[in-house]
C-alpha cells in the first residue's frame, strides 16, 4: 500500500513546489495566467471583438473588457451550442454543464472545454488526493473504491454532453479510474433520482468503499436509506475501511455533527473543495482546516469586487495583489472555458494572504439586506452551528427570508428548519442564535438594538421532508440543486409555508 502512496504521490511533487511560489509570488502567478488566457483567445470571435492582440497589461484588460453576467455571454455560449468554433475560448468543447444556480428556472449552459478538464478539473483531482496521501502516509485509500454521488446529463445531437459537471467529469476521467469507482457508469449517470439511490446502494453496499464524494446534504440522504435498509447503525458497520469524504457545493458546517453520528470515527478525514459548474478554485491542504488554498495556476485569472461596491454602476474591481483580509469580495472569473470577467454570483472572504486562503462567505443574490444587516450565508451556517451545538439539535435544511416592518411592529427574519434532532428548547435555540449572529456580523447588531428595526428572529421547525419535496416539485433532485439558504424576498419562503 506505500508504494500505491508513493506512485499516486508522484503528480504531486511539481505542486508542492507550485505551493511554495503561492506564497511568495501570488499576483506574478495570475498574470502569467491572465496573459496566458489572452493570448490563446486572441484569434477567436471574443478575442478579435475586445482586441487581445493589443493587451499588454491588466489595466488594459480590464480597460477594454467589461464584467459580465451570464446573459452577456449567452449568446456566444448559444453559438458555442450550434458547433460554431473559437467563438469563446479555441479548440473542442466536451460539453456545457447545466446549471440553475440555486434556485432560478432558466438554466444556465457553462462550456467545458478540453484545456478546463484538463488543467483545471484533473489537477485539483489531482492535488486534493495527493496532498492527502502526502498527509496521511499510512493511508489505504487504493485498498478500496470511491463512491461517487453525482449528477446526469444526456448526449445531445451535436455530439457533446449536457448535464451536471460532476457527470461530464465522471464521462471524460482517464480509463484507469473507473478500476477505483463504483458505482458503473450507467448508474452513477442514471437520470431518475429515487431509482439510483436504490441502485447505488445495491451495488455498493457489499463493497469495500474508503472514500466518498459528494454534495453533503445529498450524500446525508444516501446515506440515511443506506441504514435504512440495511438496518444498521453506523456507516462503518457497512464500510469498516472509510477513511475520506470529499464534498462541496454547499457549507459542511450544518451536517458536520450528523455525519460524526453516522460515521463515529475520528480516523475519517473530509476535505472541502470549492467546486462550481464554471471550475474548481480552491480546496482544503489538509484536513480539519477551515479554509482553503485558493489555486492561482488552474486557468483561471480572479478578480473580486468588494461587496459594498458591487450594486453600483463601476464597481472597483481589484487582483489578488490588492485583496485583504476579512473583508467580503464577490468573485469575478475569467477562465480557460472561455468565461470572461464573468460574475460567478459567490462571495468570498480571505482568511490569509501568504498564501492565499479564503472562505465562502455567500452568495451575491443569496443573503438578507431588508435592514441593513448584510447577513450572508457563512454567518447563517456559523450561527446555526453554535446553536446547535449548545442546545444538541441537528439541521437537515434551512432557509430563512425577513418579515418587512409593518405598522408599529418591526420587521425580523423567519427561519423555516427542518430539524434531524430536534433542540432541547426551541427558544433557548433562536436566542443563541440571534446573540450568536451578534457577535459576527457588527451590522446585524446594530439593527437588532432594542428591537427598533430588526426584531428578534421567528424559528419555525418544519416537516421532515418539506425541502426535498420542494426539491422534487421542481425537479430538481441530486446532483448539485440547493435549497436557497438566505433570500431577500419573501418568493420562496412562501413556498415553502405552501407546502407546510
Amino acid at each position: 500500500m506505500l508504494i500505491f502512496n508513493s506512485l499516486f504521490s508522484l503528480p504531486f511533487s511539481g505542486r508542492k513546489r507550485a505551493a511554495k511560489i503561492f506564497k511568495k509570488e501570488p499576483a506574478e502567478i495570475q498574470l502569467r495566467v491572465l496573459k496566458y488566457l489572452v493570448g490563446k483567445s486572441s484569434k477567436t470571435k471574443w478575442g478579435r471583438l475586445y482586441g487581445y492582440n493589443k493587451i499588454k497589461t491588466l489595466e488594459q484588460f480590464q480597460a477594454q473588457v467589461p464584467l459580465q453576467s451570464y446573459e452577456d455571454l449567452q449568446p456566444y455560449i448559444e453559438r458555442m451550442k450550434k458547433k460554431e468554433k473559437n467563438i469563446l475560448w479555441p479548440g473542442k468543447i466536451i460539453g456545457f454543464a447545466k446549471s440553475s444556480g440555486t434556485t432560478g428556472a432558466k438554466s444556465k449552459f457553462i462550456p467545458v472545454t478540453r484545456d478546463s478538464l484538463k488543467k483545471c478539473h484533473y489537477n485539483c483531482g489531482t492535488d486534493l488526493i495527493a496532498s492527502y496521501l502526502k498527509e496521511n502516509k499510512n493511508s489505504s485509500l487504493f485498498s478500496g473504491k470511491t463512491l461517487t454521488l453525482g449528477g446526469t446529463q444526456q448526449k445531445n445531437d451535436s455530439d457533446f454532453y449536457v448535464g451536471d459537471l460532476s457527470a461530464i467529469l465522471m464521462s471524460n476521467l482517464p480509463f484507469w479510474t473507473y478500476f477505483s469507482r463504483t458505482p458503473e457508469l450507467n448508474i452513477a449517470l442514471f437520470g431518475e433520482w429515487e431509482e439510483k439511490l436504490n441502485k447505488i446502494i445495491d451495488a455498493s453496499s457489499k463493497q469495500n468503499i474508503t472514500c466518498l464524494m459528494g454534495v453533503p446534504s445529498w450524500m446525508l440522504v444516501l446515506l440515511y436509506r443506506l441504514l435504512e435498509k440495511t438496518g444498521k447503525k453506523s456507516i462503518l458497520d457497512i464500510w469498516p475501511n472509510l477513511e475520506l469524504f470529499i464534498h462541496g457545493g454547499i457549507s459542511f458546517e450544518p451536517y458536520r455533527d450528523q455525519f460524526k453520528r453516522i460515521i463515529p470515527s475520528d480516523k475519517v478525514k473530509y476535505l472541502e473543495v470549492y467546486n462550481a459548474s464554471e471550475g474548481f478554485f480552491a480546496m482544503n491542504e489538509k484536513s480539519g482546516d477551515s479554509d482553503m488554498l485558493l489555486a492561482l495556476d488552474y486557468g483561471i485569472f480572479y478578480e473580486f469586487i468588494p461587496f459594498e461596491d458591487l450594486n453600483i454602476e463601476k464597481p472597483k474591481v481589484i487582483s489578488i495583489a490588492d485583496v485583504k483580509i476579512n473583508k467580503n469580495y464577490a468573485l469575478v472569473i475569467s477562465t480557460n472555458g472561455g468565461l470572461w470577467r464573468y460574475m460567478i454570483g459567490d462571495t468570498v472572504i480571505f482568511t490569509s494572504l501568504n498564501p492565499p486562503k479564503i472562505k465562502i462567505s455567500g452568495r451575491t443574490k443569496h443573503y438578507i439586506n431588508a435592514f441593513g444587516e448584510e447577513l450572508m450565508v457563512g454567518n447563517a451556517d456559523n450561527g446555526l452551528e453554535e446553536a446547535c451545538l449548545k442546545t444538541g439539535a441537528e439541521i437537515r435544511e434551512y432557509s430563512a427570508a425577513p418579515i418587512y416592518i409593518k405598522e408599529n411592529l418591526s420587521g425580523r427574519h423567519q427561519w423555516l428548519i427542518e430539524f434531524s434532532k430536534e433542540p432541547d428548547d426551541l427558544k433557548k435555540f433562536s436566542e443563541i442564535l440571534d446573540t450568536t449572529l451578534k457577535s459576527l456580523n457588527s451590522d446585524y447588531e446594530a439593527k437588532r438594538y432594542k428591537d427598533i428595526s430588526l426584531g428578534f428572529p421567528e424559528i419555525i421547525s418544519v416537516r421532515q421532508n418539506l425541502f426535498y419535496d420542494w426539491l422534487k416539485n421542481k425537479n430538481k433532485l441530486g446532483g448539485q440543486n440547493k435549497v436557497p439558504r438566505l433570500a431577500n424576498t419573501r418568493e420562496y419562503i412562501e413556498e415553502f409555508i405552501s407546502l407546510m
